[in-house]
């Protein structure tokens, strides 16, 4: 099944040419991320946000920000933002529910979960009903107090200051915007030690280094109600861990992480088969687990002995055990019990466990493999606790025991229904299609084949174009069937932070640039330019010829040299001989003359660049198109390494960002082809275009990089009303690329850049034209001396 915008042709005709155009452009990154199902989920929910009378700004936000959110925690998460939504309505005003959508990027990122994320939205309900003025000034600061604080650590926070300041409502808006004491205080006490979020990529890292494959974590909110957190477990062969760790004592947060991790990877790497619970009651499958996690522990160390000095210190020393005399008496035994397993130093005399302690370390050298091994052991350490006539306490008590690392052990029973035959990729949500090569005859056998869509098995390639049946030509002429059934791959989102300068914090991922292909034009255009430009061309020639690195150059009459020279070595000695004072300059010194360059020219392609300014008779775009080209030629009759990109924007979502010549790509007429071709439309987030052109500059292994930015104006966008805001994004993303060794440098044709360019780009890296029809002959020239 293949879903087009086309198909939903009556929705758009519904739908406020804004929100249309909004979706058109942000359509291509939701199908990249959304299956077919969820593409009718998403479009649907933007209808009824639509048909909801809150305003444009709050069905925009959904669209733009939910592909973020689906590709965190996947698509099942449309309907509840949707949802949510609805019941927020009746109860806050659509700026709030704007908010709300706004903050869902952030919060799936921060939480990573769906069922996290879930009782995020559930939590934003319940406080719309306790304390609604908060949820505004909350929201404004989610970013900061869910890179301190879990779910529950939020939930608690946000409880006490709406419980504490119900009535009293301007210190309600200051303790949920972290100006009070208070805020601050109980922020303090909530924070955790190490967060998974923080820790996820470490330990994936570190699970494929051990067993060289890959585990899927995801994160639990176990203190959503209390402090102690759900013990890890593993659930559909992904391992749930706590979403936060305090340090205890020595042991670091990221320690304790890794042990978990490490312990539940172990049980799915050698615990292959699930055992019976048949007949037992939940004391003897409580014991039979500690025996297979002995197990799935010894199996682990002999192939990674390091592992034990990780798992040791979360058992407690015997003498520690010993002097806990609150603790129940069977815990204390199965404690000794535990650390005796995975220890083989620890000796135990204990009448009760010994017997199966002995038996374990001699029948665990054979039967390692063999789960079996720790349900006999299990059950026979339940009847010596029967015939020892030992008090055994309840379940509940017998999972108080002090290892913490440890998870439930619901992985190991047949009752959980685990899925042990399905493939391991298929559980974790991996698509499998394969993509295989193929023959032209097997190609031309399903080239009508209209049942193939994006869920098709199968992705079938051919290495060469595939002619029409009517081409009669020679080959490499025609029609093929990629220029007539054939669509654009869809581009690839890039995600760039933006500075928000109310706040002084930067929000995470919150630009979308899209790399889109530049539609070509005859070259002979660009070719003409050089012609109508003669003598400028003429004049750049000279400066050409002085700025080509001359490879080695030789100075002479120095003191400190690489050689002695002749010449001067016999005046010298004539001089000394005959009584004068001889010159000491007698050597010659070699300087290799090498330009380390590397010139990104970064031109602003928005709408205003189409018109034609006062005392002039072409358009900007034509005039930025002119003096590219000069300064392409000349560039590459110097020979430093440089491209062409262009930019535009439509939104936080669409910064549309085109490359008419790359640094490893020549000057040739594919290159002139591209420029010929290019127009100017829509707007210019200028901040986010940089930081991407920065990310080609970093990789090239020149040490001088130089960013030379053409524009017509000053940064703006659709979806921004503060002029302030884009501007100083800007400035910070100069600073940004200067702290990366990248130099900056704006020349701007805006008449009235004068009252800002110089404060975003400092006050010697921009140049106002004010002759726009200069600029072919100003661009050249700038750069000569820019880099001379």
């Amino acid at each position: 099944m293949v879903l087009h915008l086309d198909d939903y042709r009556e929705l758009l005709d519904e739908l406020d040419p804004h929100i249309r155009d909004t979706l058109e452009a942000s359509f291509s990154e939701a199908s990249r991320v959304m299956s077919p199902t969820g593409l009718h989920n998403f479009l649907e929910a933007t209808r009824g946000l639509a048909s909801l009378g809150r305003g444009q700004d709050l069905v925009i936000t959904f669209i733009q920000d939910m592909p973020a959110v689906v590709k965190e925690v996947g698509e099942e998460i449309i309907k509840d933002a949707a949802s949510a939504a609805l019941k927020l309505s009746s109860m806050v005003s659509g700026e709030i529910i704007t908010l709300v959508f706004s903050s869902l990027p952030t919060a799936a990122r921060r939480l990573g979960d769906l069922e996290l994320l879930r009782q995020y939205l559930t939590l934003l309900h319940s406080l719309s009903a306790k304390a609604p003025r908060g949820l505004r000034p909350m929201l404004s600061h989610i970013d900061q107090l869910l890179s301190q604080l879990t779910l529950g650590g939020l939930r608690r926070w946000a409880m006490w200051g709406a419980q504490a300041y119900a009535r009293d409502y301007e210190q309600l808006t200051k303790y949920f915007s972290l100006e009070s004491a208070d805020a601050k205080k109980v922020l303090q006490a909530e924070r955790r030690g190490t967060l998974f979020v923080d820790s996820q990529r470490k330990l994936n890292f570190y699970l494929r280094a051990l067993w060289g494959r890959g585990f899927f974590l995801r994160p639990t909110a176990g203190d959503y109600e209390s402090r102690e957190g759900l013990r890890p477990f593993i659930e559909n062969l992904v391992i749930h861990v706590p979403d936060a760790f305090d340090d205890m004592g020595e042991i670091t947060g990221m320690d304790q992480y890794r042990a978990v991790a490490a312990h539940a990877a172990a049980h799915l790497a050698y615990t292959t088969s699930p055992l019976s619970a048949e007949q037992l009651n939940p004391v003897q499958m409580y014991l039979i687990g500690l025996f297979e996690d002995a197990r799935v522990e010894y199996c682990a160390i002999q192939k990674f002995p390091g592992l034990k000095k990780l798992w040791r210190p979360f058992h407690r020393r015997p003498e520690v055990i010993e002097a806990d005399a609150e603790r129940d008496p069977t815990l204390v035994l199965l404690e000794r019990l535990a650390l005796a397993l995975l220890d083989e130093e620890v000796q135990e005399n204990d009448p009760i466990i010994k017997p199966v302690i002995d038996e374990f370390r001699e029948r665990i050298v054979d039967e390692y493999k063999n789960n079996q091994l720790s349900w006999d052991l299990g059950v026979t350490l339940y009847n010596h606790l029967l015939n020892g006539q030992v008090s055994i306490p309840a379940l509940r008590v017998l999972e108080q025991i002090a290892i913490p690392y440890r998870d439930d052990n619901r992985f190991i029973w047949e009752f959980t229904e685990n899925i042990w035959a399905d493939d391991y990729e298929q559980v974790a949500g991996i698509p499998h299609q394969k993509r295989r090569t193929v023959s032209v005859m097997e190609m031309v056998n399903e080239v009508d084949n209209e049942l193939a869509g994006d869920d098709a098995q199968e992705i079938w390639t051919l290495e060469t174009e595939l002619y029409t049946y009517e081409d009669e030509g020679l080959p490499g002429q025609g029609t093929t069937w990629n220029q007539i059934y054939g669509k654009d791959k869809a581009p690839v989102p890039f995600h760039y932070q933006e500075w928000d300068y109310q706040v002084q914090l930067y929000r995470p991922d919150w630009v979308t640039v899209l790399e889109r292909r530049q539609e070509r034009a005859d070259p002979k255009l660009i070719d003409q330019i050089l012609v109508d430009y003669k003598q400028i061309a003429a004049s750049l020639r000279k400066l050409i010829d002085m700025l080509q690195p001359r490879g080695i150059v030789r100075e002479r009459h120095v003191e400190d040299g690489d050689e002695l020279d002749i010449n001067a070595a016999v005046r010298a000695m004539t001089d000394l001989r005959m009584g004068f004072t001889p010159d000491p300059r007698v050597n010659i010194r070699y300087h290799r003359k090498e330009r380390d360059l590397s010139v990104l020219v970064l031109m602003d392609l928005s709408e205003s660049t189409n018109e034609i300014l006062p005392n002039t008779d072409r358009p900007v775009i034509q005039l930025t198109r002119e003096a590219t080209t000069l300064l392409g030629w000349a560039i590459e009759g110097i020979g430093d390494p440089f491209a062409i990109h262009g930019f535009s924007s439509d939104g936080r979502h669409d910064v549309q960002y085109v490359r008419f010549k790359d640094f490893d790509q020549p000057f040739d007429d594919e290159a002139k082809s591209r420029l010929a071709g290019m127009k100017g439309a829509l707007s210019t987030r200028m901040g986010a275009a940089m930081r991407h052109a920065a990310s080609y500059l970093k990789r090239q292994p020149t040490q001088r990089k130089l960013l030379l930015l053409i524009t017509d104006g000053e940064p703006a966008d659709i979806d921004v009303r503060d002029p302030q805001y884009l501007r100083h994004d800007t400035k910070k993303a100069v600073e940004e690329l200067m702290s990366e060794g990248i130099t900056t440098y704006c020349l701007t044709l805006d008449p009235n850049a004068d009252q800002y360019v110089s404060r975003v780009f400092g006050a010697n890296h921009y140049t106002v034209v004010d002759n726009v029809q200069r600029l072919p002959e100003k661009l050249p020239a700038l750069f000569m001396g820019l880099t001379r």
